[in-house]
């Protein structure tokens, strides 16, 4: 059965999905933007040219089918052209939550599929510009608290249970690469990497053009007939006609969508690049690539050999990135006190769409009308697993689209979700900082505790020894 519309409780926590000033493509490599400006006929149309939009249009496409995509502003114009490019398999909800609400073969077809689009990801970015679009290597997922049963658990799950690629880390090998208290045990994964995720997106647009998909720029839709065999999608200046129909607009979709926009909560998140750190730097965190900690509050790698990225902030409303500035530094400092106050060379935002239950909406809505959004909470591998499964349920019948069914297209509250998202973001900083605090506490407390055994059974020792030089 497809996704069907439910109201539930509204509960939010943070995206992996931050924007990132990277390489701009080379002037002579940006094809001119094109509108459409003529009725057109197409086996596919999809609305939206970020990165799910992209990839559904390339899948299809090699396929056989024509394609058009719709975009009402520039391809990646917001989240997708601004994002940190760390590409690691999983999904924005924990697997111990997914397997409760699911089962532990459900989960597993899950986690299966999120790999696929970690691998999707690497062979796409290969055949763009080879080795040279791939990054630092691995991913770290610390905690803030001590956890080490809990890792154990997730661990076993992983390795042993869905045959993922995964390692522990103690307390000790995290602050080995990490200096700094505030981090604990953490999962660290080997085959993850990075990709300069604007030469990523233009790459992508540059493979679907050259597999015939015809792209239109500042072409937004103004309404869309999807109850027919074919669909019907009405711009400002023209028309399209197509069997099928993908709405990969996310939280931008607006009047062609409004229910399906109003699933989505619109978050806007706070990023900036440091300036050049020097060697200090490296001292302070000798890991190559991404680091996002458990509760989602902090994400950052290291970029160019010197200079820090780094995610933090968040809110439900659009808010001037200048004025995050000072939050952010304040966040650095805070996790690495010993780099100081650091100068940013650039602060920006990004919106991103977040589902209330945390997972994207892949899939068939009706016969012909499928949707690929919600990727707020989700990493570069979803956008690619949704693009392949759409692509393939659209021309080969493939279903594994409905693993993604349970999670339904549940409305977001509207004006009220927005608060209660903004309030559920706080608490959450709020609460993993205290309960942060609490373990760091707990830890000196267990130093000094130790440190007073071993100078009690010191003293022990050397009486024991004084008694025996007397009694001789």
């Amino acid at each position: 059965m497809p996704p069907r519309f439910v109201r539930k409780p509204v509960n939010t926590t943070n995206s992996s999905d931050i924007p990132e000033p990277q390489s701009e493509p080379p002037a002579d490599a940006v094809p001119e933007r094109r509108r459409l400006t003529l009725d057109l006929d197409v086996d596919v149309c999809i609305v939206g040219a970020g990165l799910a939009g992209l990839t559904v249009a390339l899948e299809v496409a090699r396929m056989g089918a024509s394609v058009a995509v719709l975009e009402s502003r520039q391809i990646g114009w917001n989240a997708s052209g601004h994002q940190l490019g760390s590409v690691l398999p999983g999904y924005g909800v924990p697997v111990e939550d997914l397997i409760g609400r699911l089962g532990i073969d459900h989960t597993r077809e899950l986690w299966a599929l999120s790999e696929q689009g970690v691998e999707h990801v690497r062979v796409t970015a290969s055949e763009m510009a080879g080795a040279a679009l791939l990054s630092a290597t691995g991913a770290l997922e610390v905690s803030n608290v001590d956890r080490g049963d809990r890792l154990t658990e997730r661990l076993q799950v992983l390795g042993e249970r869905f045959g993922a690629r995964v390692e522990g880390w103690r307390a000790s090998e995290v602050r080995a690469a990490l200096r700094t208290p505030r981090y604990f045990d953490a999962v660290h994964y080997p085959t993850a990497f990075q990709v300069d995720g604007r030469a990523y997106l233009a790459g992508l647009a540059m493979l679907a053009r050259q597999a015939g998909v015809r792209i239109f720029e500042d072409t937004p839709v103004v309404s869309i007939e999807a109850s027919g065999i074919r669909k019907r999608i009405m711009t400002a200046s023209a028309r399209v006609r197509a069997a099928h129909l993908v709405l990969a607009g996310n939280i931008h979709l607006g009047a062609p969508s409004p229910r399906l926009t109003a699933t989505l909560l619109p978050v806007w998140r706070y990023a900036a690049v440091t300036e050049p750190l020097g060697e200090r730097l490296g001292q302070v965190v000798s890991f190559p690539g991404s680091v996002m900690d458990t509760d989602g509050i902090d994400h950052f790698r290291v970029v160019g050999g010197d200079r820090l990225v780094w995610m933090s902030p968040q809110t439900t409303w659009a808010g001037d990135p200048a004025r995050y500035r000072r939050a952010i530094r304040r966040r650095i400092r805070t996790v690495f006190p010993t780099l100081g106050n650091v100068g940013l060379r650039e602060v920006w935002s990004g919106a991103v769409g977040e589902t209330v239950h945390g997972m994207p909406q892949i899939g068939e809505l009706r016969p012909g009308l499928w949707v690929a959004s919600g990727f707020g909470r989700q990493g570069l591998n979803t956008t690619a697993l949704a693009g392949q499964l759409i692509a393939r349920g659209i021309l080969w019948g493939d279903d594994r689209w409905r693993l993604f069914a349970p999670f339904e297209l549940v409305w977001a509250g509207g004006r009220a979700g927005l608060v209660a998202g903004q309030i559920v973001a706080g608490w959450t900083r709020a609460s993993a900082a205290a309960r942060g605090a609490l373990a760091r506490w707990r830890e000196r407390a267990a130093l000094r505790e130790s440190a007073r055994e071993a100078r009690v059974a010191a003293a022990n020792r050397q009486m024991g020894g004084n008694r025996d030089h007397i009694g001789r």
